[in-house]
């Protein structure tokens, strides 16, 4: 018979999540906006080595002492056990507070009180005054002796772990604490947050999890395929490397394979090879034709589709493109899905991409941990073609705003105003961003090496304004800013930064 725990503020636990390894964490009191979700008992708890926070299920909890050992065997990870040294260095923390409190007790001639200690990390706020009345089994005045020494000879064996995946576990609510006591600089990079959004019965809209920056990723034990190592791809495969996945690359250029193959990634002929020996094959190229082609093209991923077998088209194309792709891979048996990012190559170097996926639902889950590696959050839109739609929307606004910005910067200029000081207007009010910031001292300083090529937005501006001529909708800003980075390129800037656009006001 399982011995039932009894855990209060305070207790370290081992906490398991769905498919994650158990973590070591610290039960804690919820702020009072996060109400504790109804059905099986649950406890809020905080995990080590991460900003992680969420319910967990008293089934998914394990004392942390009699348990210590059981865990350090079955989990690796220099993340993991950065995690277990931050509980130990916390335990030695809480000693010496204890024994210090007792000295001045018994120094003033008194017995110090035997109320259990209440364990909270120097940085940690008091929530005591957020904790939920109900909740007596949680409270600091219970007598009830501390984990350790209630259960430091429990055995290990009469606890299961409960099956509980992450999507189907409506008591899972992670949020970041960070995220809401300081707001962050405008030129600050944007932490990773973690979401859910509750599933929606048509076109739903669920931000996935997104725990890279803090380590606690699972890769997954399916094998991933990955076509083209330029600006974002390259950043890519390095991320979902160094997460653990196991990576076959191939690029048109090979060179650019053997960086990935001395980081432990395998080297794939040809595209159809590729697919062939992987479960889930990723592409990510430059435009509709070398999308078209990487397909159906000689030796392409056409020839190497089996039934069951994943393709994720992450190339930036037009929806009617989307539509043939995804066609031609079902058609085999394959399964299809888009996943086109919004990012720019130092956010896709440090992980921080928005994933915009449509298509085959459970593919999107499949990727689950590839998509954590990659980026910040994903997005899951629907039908097939949807995010299509949608990045080349955010490239259009993307792309109108950065002509707009090097028309201005030019327009200061030609009138004797100071470029540097509407940079420095800009950055304090309401347009500041790390966007404007960097591609205005870009142009300041004349460095234009490419973190986006000019040559793609320009493709996605003329994308998107077919797409609205389709939907019988005016795109005019987009239309001249199309006309501004034709420009551009007719001066030879396709192949610097999109902030090189400003070239064609000088010209």
């Amino acid at each position: 018979m399982a011995t039932v725990v009894h855990l209060r503020i305070g207790d370290l636990v081992w906490g398991k999540l769905g498919r994650y390894p158990p973590w070591p964490g610290k039960v804690v009191s919820p702020p009072k906006d996060l109400k504790k979700p109804r059905g099986k008992k649950c406890h809020f708890v905080k995990f080590f080595g991460t900003e992680d926070h969420a319910w967990i299920k008293v089934e998914q909890l394990k004392p942390y002492h009699p348990h210590k050992e059981e865990m350090i065997k079955i989990n690796k990870g220099k993340r993991f056990q950065q995690a277990v040294d931050a509980v130990e260095d916390f335990l030695k923390k809480s000693k010496g507070k204890e024994q210090n409190s007792e000295g001045k007790g018994e120094g003033k001639g008194k017995k110090a009180a035997s109320k259990p200690l209440k364990i909270l990390e120097e940085d940690d706020e008091d929530l005591s005054a957020l904790k939920d009345p109900s909740e007596k089994d949680l409270t600091d005045s219970d007598p009830e002796p501390s984990t350790a020494e209630r259960l430091g000879a429990a055995s290990g064996s009469a606890f299961k772990w409960e099956a509980s995946p992450v999507k189907n576990d409506p008591h899972f609510h992670h949020f970041l604490l960070s995220q809401s006591e300081k707001p962050a600089s405008s030129l600050e990079p944007i932490s990773k947050r973690l979401k859910i959004i509750e599933e929606d019965t048509s076109t739903s809209i669920q931000a996935a999890d997104s725990t890279a920056i803090n380590g606690s990723i699972t890769p997954t034990d399916k094998r991933i395929g990955f076509l083209g190592l330029g600006l974002m791809g390259s950043g890519i495969v390095s991320n979902l490397l160094k997460m653990g996945h196991v990576v076959t690359v191939w690029n048109r250029t090979a060179e650019k394979c053997d960086l990935f193959i001395q980081e432990g990634a395998r080297l794939g002929r040809t595209p159809a090879e590729v697919v062939s020996m992987c479960d889930i094959t990723f592409s990510c190229v430059s435009d509709p034709k070398a999308a078209r082609d990487l397909v159906m093209g000689p030796s392409g991923v056409l020839q190497g589709i089996r039934p069951g077998k994943c393709y994720v088209e992450m190339s930036t194309v037009d929806p009617e493109t989307i539509t043939e792709l995804a066609q031609v891979i079902t058609s085999r048996g394959g399964r299809f899905l888009e996943a086109p990012v919004a990012g720019s190559q130092q956010l896709s170097n440090d992980g921080m991409l928005v994933i915009l996926s449509a298509g085959d639902r459970t593919v999107y889950e499949d990727c689950s941990s590839c998509f954590q590696a990659m980026g910040k959050t994903s997005f899951f839109l629907g039908e097939a073609g949807n995010a299509a739609r949608m990045m080349l929307i955010l490239n259009m606004v993307q792309g109108s705003f950065m002509a707009t910005i090097a028309e201005g910067l030019t327009l200061a200029q030609a009138t004797g105003q100071s470029q540097q000081t509407l940079l420095d207007i800009l950055c304090q009010g309401q347009m500041a961003s790390t966007f404007v910031d960097q591609k205005c001292q870009n142009i300041l300083q004349g460095n234009f090496k490419p973190d986006y090529y000019l040559k793609h937005i320009q493709k996605d501006l003329r994308l998107a304004i077919s797409m609205g001529d389709g939907a019988n909708h005016p795109t005019p800003m987009a239309a001249a800013a199309n006309e501004v980075y034709k420009r551009a390129k007719a001066l030879d800037q396709s192949d610097n930064d999109m902030s090189a656009v400003y070239r064609a006001y000088i010209h």
